[in-house]
């Protein structure tokens, strides 16, 4: 299953994943449910590859059941998952305080599921020959609000004097609001100038088709166009560097970058058996699907933790 072929598909709202072609093959049972009815997603454009692979596979055991995904961001998610518009929201990031309280006042009772790990890639141009690595602290100097960097030269004195382009998800992603937490210091506090979009294709297009570029996106799709981009390794100190893979990511050592990701489902969805189906179904199978889609997996005593929940 090719992300690059997906990406301007899933540009819309929602998409209907029945007629997609297979990416999960050894995966469990779905188990034909009897069921009919239909299965609202939303949300994070990092999250979507996984939760797609695991409708993709559902729905060849559950054709009377319509899986739709939508790819909002995270936020845009939220919004509507907390006012009752979905089943399933899917997360880079944990609820907020905020929509906690709006779930709250409009009844909607939710289960948060951790699903896989991901990898905040920092990425340039292929044809880019000077970048080797970057620091944390070159990273803030690139993307904090009021940020004087115009130019590669401007980050460091030997770098050519050529503007910088930069692509990045929208305020609504919750990669947008986890990376600047993390590099610039509070959440959603970002230099505004910059190329962005929820969809991650997007973004891996842009860098694609400019030599000065530089973005940050899921681990997934850097990895889905690791021939048509360069990954830069963080320095953490010491002369050390780390770039993002499937065990720096496991084991926590790609720092600051890498992060859970989660489905939220609606308990009141919960009551249908299709979306309960289709929930067991992602769990039990959420550990070969993610690998399958370039994440990392759980360890299974969480998956089984999640399971639990759901139960």
């Amino acid at each position: 299953m090719s992300l690059k072929k997906l990406g301007l598909a899933f540009v819309a709202v929602a998409l209907t994943v029945s007629t997609l072609t297979g990416c999960g093959q050894g995966a469990k049972d779905a188990g034909a449910t009897k069921a009919s009815g239909s299965i609202k997603i939303d949300g994070s454009s990092t999250v979507f590859p996984i939760t797609e692979a695991v409708a993709e596979e559902f729905q060849k055991a559950n054709p009377n059941v319509k899986v739709t995904v939508g790819v909002s961001g995270t936020g845009g998610g939220f919004k509507k998952f907390v006012a009752g518009d979905l089943d399933i929201s899917n997360a880079s990031r944990t609820i907020k305080d905020a929509e906690k309280t709006q779930a709250t006042s409009n009844k909607v009772d939710y289960v948060e599921i951790p699903i896989a790990y991901d990898g905040i890639s920092i990425v340039v141009n292929k044809a880019n020959t000077w970048v080797d690595k970057l620091t944390v602290a070159e990273l803030k100097k690139i993307w904090e609000p009021n940020s004087k960097v115009k130019t590669w030269k401007d980050i460091r004195p030997n770098w050519p004097a050529e503007p910088i382009k930069l692509y990045g998800p929208g305020t609504d992603s919750g990669t947008f609001e986890y990376f600047t937490e993390a590099i610039v210091g509070e959440a959603k506090k970002s230099r505004p100038d910059y190329n962005q979009s929820e969809d991650d294709n997007v973004l891996v297009t842009g860098v694609k088709g400019d030599k000065n570029s530089l973005g940050y996106f899921g681990f997934s799709y850097y990895e889905e166009n690791a021939k048509e981009l360069k990954l830069v390794p963080i320095e953490t100190g010491n002369g050390k560097t780390v770039s993002p893979t499937m065990e720096t990511i496991k084991d926590g050592s790609y720092k600051p970058l890498s992060r859970p990701l989660f489905i939220y489902v609606s308990k009141t969805s919960l009551q249908k058996p299709e979306v309960k189906s289709f929930v067991k179904y992602y769990v039990e199978n959420a550990e070969e699907l993610t690998k399958a889609v370039h994440y990392v997996p759980l360890k299974k005593e969480e998956y089984q933790a999640g399971l639990s929940k759901v139960n």
